[in-house]
């Protein structure tokens, strides 16, 4: 009996670590694309079958890029600068894109490409895309300000190759171009199997300049729909067949004008009013009940793919993941008559301790560090954190609100 309890028990612990290793084998592949220009009110009634279908197994919610209205951190709902957002998990106001013209990038702001080869140096990366600065101004390839990042396998800038995709007045050719760059992303995908792809579609927004709330647009965004399902195709592809798990997350980089939706770059509800769709069926309560930002995809696909990142860097994010609890959000700090009043929203039944700290310095944005001294800790449930300065001692210029499951990154207004 206790020779057949022993035979039993190490069968079930070989057993058990047979399922672990099965189990930590599971290479994890993220795909993230970004349609451009369609406002949550644009998907919702105009048909996208292929973005339903995902959705309804995985998930759905309405988003929003933009920043804090008239706040530090408001940015404009302009492409590359949601691009950018969303590379770096911050708003503008650090990573200092301000316009398509992409003058001057703060890379001490890594991107996700940065991150992921930091922590993965011999993983793979690819860009699929029509614009060419997605890569070379955004992600900052080969510059020294990078460290040189590179990626892996390059399909883009097609918008300069007049030969293959004449230009006409009608826009088709980036039509023809978003075609070009879905194709071979899912060919890529399901025959290379890189472990972090960005797929970036147009044609949408070019149909929103040109024609605005239209039949125009309607067909548009149906059109982005079928290609994003093809690449959605090579990626349950490569589930089905190889021992892997894909993260494929789609969002659009802002909305669209109110009046006739032909422009954007404002801070009107409808330009900043987007959307994310995954397949992920682990979203967490933060991501079903409130409205996630651009920003928080930085911090999802980190989360997802367990990258290592200095805590130096993380205390930078303005955004939060989508699978990892979520205690605290919309953190707000201000300065009163010599008192330092901070807010945040609870979001968690659980009573813990929100820390903060504060830093007199903001030289993160130089490439250095700061130095953050712990101020006190209030419970998460009170929801607000006050404390009166030392008189003649400087103002704080940043607050760091750490809890066990997050932390939340705030600039000081006075």
């Amino acid at each position: 009996m206790c020779l057949f309890k022993h035979v039993l028990f190490s069968t079930v612990i070989c057993c058990g670590f047979y399922l672990h290793a099965q189990q930590t084998s599971v290479k994890k592949k993220v795909v993230f694309i970004i349609v451009d220009g369609i406002a949550a009110d644009m998907l919702k009634s105009n048909p996208s079958p292929r973005l339903d279908a995902i959705a309804k197994t995985g998930a759905y919610s309405d988003a929003y890029v933009g920043g804090l209205k008239d706040g530090y951190s408001e940015t404009p709902t302009i492409s590359a600068v949601g691009y950018n957002s969303l590379l770096t998990g911050v708003w503008a106001n650090k990573h200092n894109v301000w316009g398509n013209s992409i003058k001057e990038p703060n890379y001490n702001y890594p991107t996700v490409f940065k991150l992921f080869k930091d922590a993965h140096p011999d993983g793979k990366t690819a860009v699929f895309s029509t614009w060419l600065d997605n890569r070379t101004k955004l992600i900052g390839e080969g510059l020294p300000q990078t460290e040189n990042v590179q990626v892996d396998y390059a399909f883009d800038g097609f918008e300069l190759d007049t030969i293959r995709f004449p230009h006409d007045i009608k826009r088709e050719y980036i039509k023809n171009i978003d075609a070009h760059v879905a194709t071979e992303a899912a060919r890529y995908i399901e025959t290379e199997a890189p472990d972090l792809s960005w797929v970036y579609l147009e044609y949408s927004d070019d149909m929103g300049h040109g024609y605005g709330d239209s039949p125009q647009l309607t067909a548009a965004i149906k059109y982005e729909d079928s290609l994003i399902g093809k690449i959605y195709d090579a990626v349950r592809l490569r589930e089905k067949n190889h021992n892997e798990d894909w993260l494929f997350l789609v969002t659009t980089d802002h909305g669209r004008s109110a009046k006739d939706g032909k422009h954007h770059g404002g801070q009107s509800d409808r330009e900043r009013s987007t959307w994310i769709v995954t397949n992920s069926t682990e979203t967490n309560d933060y991501f079903k009940n409130e409205t996630p930002a651009i920003v928080d995809l930085l911090p999802t696909i980190v989360d997802f793919l367990e990258l290592k990142v200095p805590d130096t860097i993380k205390a930078e994010w303005d955004g939060v993941s989508h699978l990892s609890p979520v205690t605290i959000t919309e953190p707000k700090a201000i300065v009163e008559n010599g008192m330092l009043k901070v807010n945040w929203k609870n979001l968690s039944e659980t009573n813990t301790s929100v820390i903060i700290s504060t830093s007199n310095t903001n030289d993160f944005k130089t490439g250095t560090t700061d130095s953050y001294t712990k101020l006190g800790s209030a419970k998460n449930r009170r929801e607000y954190f006050q404390r009166k300065l030392k008189k003649g001692a400087p103002a704080p210029v940043k607050i760091l609100l750490q809890t066990p499951n997050n932390s939340l990154n705030i600039w000081v207004t006075q």
